[in-house]
């Protein structure tokens, strides 16, 4: 495959080298701590006993978080929500190329617009004890339908668009209504994590764990990894989730594979902060977390995410399953992919109906698995 010809991405330039190879670090008892989940309910309690002049920061907080009205612009065309279907989130990660702080992490700077560089379906079926979660590679080839523009103006449907252009052609919204009309899943809330944000969380959180099984050397954007165990500050985690030239056949097929195991040692990090023991570092993460986040309307706000992370107390990071949509070939295009049948549609059938995915469903042609 010519990697000039599939979709270039921005690289970071991670400056020094990992902190190096470190010993496996002894596993810890396993505590009945929320973590991740209740990062934002357990702040809200801390600034809501503070009052006075901690409220204010608790308004700061509530006022970082972006809210896109994602029922208004879907209208009522979508796919219908099963009373027993769980929960289905669709979580991207926006690649920005404007402004000095992305040309500082290598992402352009003076380059307008912003990709969908990262595309997770997270499902979390009804109980709430698990998750599954689906990534969805950023050359797929799909059909994207009619969507409503922010402008007022309607974007007709077209066929073979790369999944990762319909954000920065249309926006959210569409990209909702893509997944929805292209799985049949009904998506309940959305996530976008800016990747200049995430790189600040990172580093918040004192850096993430990743287990290297072989050595990433990738020129594009200096990031030199040898196989084994590293901790990474936010920009080498940047450059880590981003870097596609140093792996596999450098697709973008081999990079997902890195970003499933970062999302699970990201929450497992964040699992195992002393949060309750640290209100300072808890707001620190949370103010990062909360600068670098957009969601629907009904998540827009520090108390309705409260709610909804504690809702998923009984959601442990590490049995969370990640899939890749499996994928083949573009017979036109080779260096582009479609959606597999009928692993694809499997795939989507179990997830709409709160059912275990079978393994059949999880091969791709694409990567041979």
């Amino acid at each position: 495959m010519s990697h000039d010809a599939m979709t270039p991405g921005p690289y970071d330039d991670p400056g020094s080298s990992s902190e190096g190879t470190r010993s496996r670090r002894a596993p810890k008892p396993r505590k009945r701590r929320r973590g991740l989940k209740i990062t934002l309910g357990v702040l809200l309690v801390l600034l809501l006993a503070g009052g006075g002049t901690v409220y204010w920061l608790y308004s700061r907080l509530d006022g970082n978080i972006k809210g896109v009205d994602i029922n208004k612009a879907l209208g009522e065309d979508r796919p219908e929500k099963l009373p027993t279907a769980g929960q289905n989130l669709l979580v991207l990660g926006s690649d920005s190329r404007a402004g000095a702080e992305n040309k500082e992490l290598g992402g352009g700077g003076d380059v307008s617009g912003a990709r969908s560089d990262t595309a997770l379906v997270v499902h979390i079926p009804e109980g709430r004890q698990k998750a599954v979660a689906v990534s969805i590679p950023r050359d797929t080839l799909v059909t994207r339908p009619e969507c409503a523009k922010t402008d007022g103006s309607t974007a007709p449907s077209a066929e073979r668009v790369m999944f990762n252009s319909v954000y920065a052609q249309v926006g959210p919204a569409c990209v909702v209504k893509t997944v929805e009309k292209m799985s049949g899943v009904r998506i309940d809330h959305y996530m976008e994590i800016n990747f200049a944000g995430f790189k600040d969380l990172v580093d918040a959180i004192g850096g993430v764990t990743v287990d290297v099984e072989e050595a990433i050397h990738d020129k594009s954007s200096g990031l030199d990894l040898t196989a084994g165990t590293h901790k990474l500050n936010g920009t080498e985690s940047l450059s880590y989730v981003r870097t596609r030239h140093g792996i596999g056949d450098g697709s973008d097929l081999g990079r997902i594979g890195l970003q499933q195991q970062f999302l699970l040692a990201l929450l497992t990090e964040i699992k195992s902060q002393d949060l309750l023991g640290s209100p300072t570092k808890t707001y620190k993460i949370a103010n990062s977390a909360t600068k670098s986040l957009t969601t629907d309307e009904e998540l827009a706000s520090l108390t309705s995410l409260s709610e909804f992370a504690r809702s998923m107390n009984g959601v442990d990071p590490a049995s969370m399953e990640t899939i890749m949509l499996p994928v083949a070939y573009d017979k036109k295009d080779p260096n582009r992919v479609v959606a597999a049948q009928p692993q694809a549609d499997d795939l989507w059938k179990a997830i709409r109906e709160d059912a275990t995915i079978p393994e059949s469903a999880k091969k791709s042609p694409a990567t041979g698995g």
